[in-house]
């Protein structure tokens, strides 16, 4: 990763190397804090949100995403398995509309739903939820990542310069950390 910065340092990046370069940030840290979610969390998170309002699969992907703050986003190949597993329990059933699959809760779904939704929501990263080492470590690049996005947005050439800078600092300062190990 330092290597891609290094050989584009001076380079007028265009956006949509910018944004590729932090969806590749956010992946790294999306696999570290994939280890931190337990087994049901899918099938806890989809209960929940279908708790709210009807939702296809999607819009569940993306408001777990949202509401971990980027921290958490489930797959598709998690998500849709569980969608067929919750339905097969009579949980949830399916509409078609508009070219999408819509899920709902039945009324056995409903009583489950509310009933887990005493506990914290499993999507929840703060104080709510314990994150552990690696959550908080994908949190704050997480953090870093989308105060980046918006100097790239934004900012001046000279703020952008400035932001550049901070980051190789803070890179450095990062490696040094695993030399003394």
């Amino acid at each position: 990763m330092k290597d891609s910065w290094k050989k584009n340092a001076g380079a007028d990046w265009s956006m949509a190397s910018a944004w590729q370069n932090l969806e590749d940030i956010g992946g790294q840290f999306k696999r570290n804090v994939d280890i931190r979610m337990k087994r049901g969390d899918v099938r806890a998170s989809i209960l929940r949100l279908l708790l709210e309002s009807p939702m296809h699969g999607y819009q569940i992907i993306h408001e777990i995403d949202s509401r971990s703050g980027g921290v958490w986003k489930p797959s598709a190949g998690s998500v849709y398995p569980t969608l067929q597993l919750l339905s097969d329990e009579g949980l949830i059933k399916g509409k078609e509309s508009g070219g999408r699959r819509t899920y709902s809760l039945t009324e056995t779904g409903l009583e489950v739903a509310e009933a887990d939704a005493k506990s914290p929501a499993p999507w929840l990263t703060g104080s709510d939820r314990p994150t552990g080492p690696r959550g908080t470590l994908a949190m704050s690049g997480v953090h870093i990542a989308k105060a980046a996005a918006e100097v790239a947005r934004a900012g001046t050439k000279e703020q952008m310069a400035s932001a550049a800078a901070i980051l190789d600092d803070a890179t450095s300062a990062l490696a040094k950390l695993l030399s003394h190990n």
